[in-house]
């Protein structure tokens, strides 16, 4: 059986998971992947920064929660958690008995962990989840989605570790015309990090290609929209 066969039916040996007790904090060796994690590494000293989190991603943390408490699920994983805000709030501010955030730069992980040991802070890409077929309730996912190197498979994976019914909320930016996200992939691609922002109807495709019974999807309001493009939220529940 093959290192992703294991990761898939839920079984990891020693040499592919360790865990730090003391931090909760799951490291599997990295696959390769289109983004490169330094940039992440370095932008996670800034992520937690004030200005950074009114402008930028608190008011779609505060979208998700709210979307996600009606009724709060008993098991979440957020996925591209960067230094852990939001899951720390889902933990705290929702009462979830079981959280875990994932990630694939180790420089947010390392913030995530510090002094959080109530959460699972598990290293991984979104194409390969290290956990098994039906474990969470629910799948969060703020700002990361463009990242991933393959989102098909992606979500794919999300829809393998949702249990029945159980619902994927993604929100980043979904630009009103493709060719933005085409110039927006092709600067990415020049800079070396390429990210992709597929058109909210585009998302949609893309979720129920992968099984998705789409909800909602809305415009998240925030201050830094005069700078940057509005995110939009797609909610979706596993069918």
């Amino acid at each position: 059986m093959s290192g992703s066969d294991c990761c898939r039916h839920g079984r990891h040996s020693p040499r592919r998971v360790a865990t730090i007790a003391r931090s909760r904090y799951i490291r599997p060796p990295m696959p390769t992947s289109a983004a490169k994690p330094w940039l992440f590494d370095l932008w996670s000293y800034f992520y937690d920064e004030a200005l950074v989190q009114r402008l930028v991603y608190r008011p779609v943390h505060d979208a998700v929660l709210q979307e996600l408490g009606h009724p709060a699920p008993r098991s979440v994983l957020d996925l591209g958690c960067g230094t852990g805000l939001l899951a720390t709030r889902v933990r705290r501010e929702l009462g979830v008995p079981r959280v875990a955030g994932a990630d694939f730069s180790a420089g947010m992980l390392a913030q995530a962990a510090t002094g959080r040991s109530d959460i699972d802070w598990v290293r991984a890409t979104a194409v390969e989840l290290p956990f098994s077929d039906s474990s969470f309730d629910a799948i969060v996912s703020c700002e990361s989605f463009h990242w991933f190197p393959d989102q098909e498979a992606a979500l794919h994976e999300c829809f393998r570790v949702l249990t029945p019914g159980g619902r994927l909320l993604v929100a980043f930016v979904n630009p009103p015309m493709e060719v933005v996200g085409d110039i927006a992939y092709a600067a990415s691609w020049v800079a070396g990090q390429p990210f992709r922002w597929p058109t909210p109807s585009r998302m949609r495709e893309l979720l129920e290609q992968s099984g998705f019974a789409v909800e909602s999807q809305r415009r998240i309001f925030r201050l830094g929209g005069v700078l940057l493009l509005p995110p939009v939220l797609s909610v979706a529940r596993r069918i």
